[in-house]
């Protein structure tokens, strides 16, 4: 399983999710342009000596990576994270904490599109929130029964 970061601009953010990668063994695949230096000592220290134990690649064309199993997620997207089949080669993506994700993207597979339920009126979660919540649901699907 993969958490893709599309286009991160904190550098806080993707040291957590680096840090949620290393524990539950996940890949971390990160599509740049950053907005951030990847020796930010603020992205180090979020990600703290997780970096370490980390599976982590820096990729360019986001749509030459793609597997068979990818799964995006935004707040503008209908179904529920939940609902979504995940299997222990899933790629979990996620936009990019000012813009999102192209919508281009949504034209392209609209049905690969799942969101966090959330009350109406309410922005949206944290990113590093959102991908935690997302990828310990896939994990419960796929593997959990493999983590002790």
């Amino acid at each position: 399983m993969k958490i893709v970061l599309f286009r991160p601009q904190i550098p806080q953010n993707t040291g957590t999710i680096a840090r949620t990668c290393s524990v539950t063994g996940t890949g971390l695949l990160l599509v740049r342009p950053f907005g951030f230096s990847t020796s930010s000592r603020h992205l180090k220290r979020a990600g703290l000596d997780y970096w370490d134990d980390l599976q982590v690649q820096e990729i360019d064309d986001l749509e030459e990576h793609l597997s068979d199993d990818f799964f995006f997620f935004s707040s503008k997207a209908d179904k529920c994270y939940t609902t979504a089949p995940y299997t222990k080669e899933s790629m979990l993506i996620f936009g990019s904490e000012d813009s999102g994700l192209p919508p281009e993207f949504f034209q392209r597979w609209p049905e690969r599109f799942y969101r966090i339920p959330m009350r109406p009126g309410a922005r949206c979660l944290n990113l590093a929130c959102s991908t935690a919540v997302v990828l310990y649901e896939a994990l419960r699907q796929a593997t959990f029964e493999t983590m002790k």
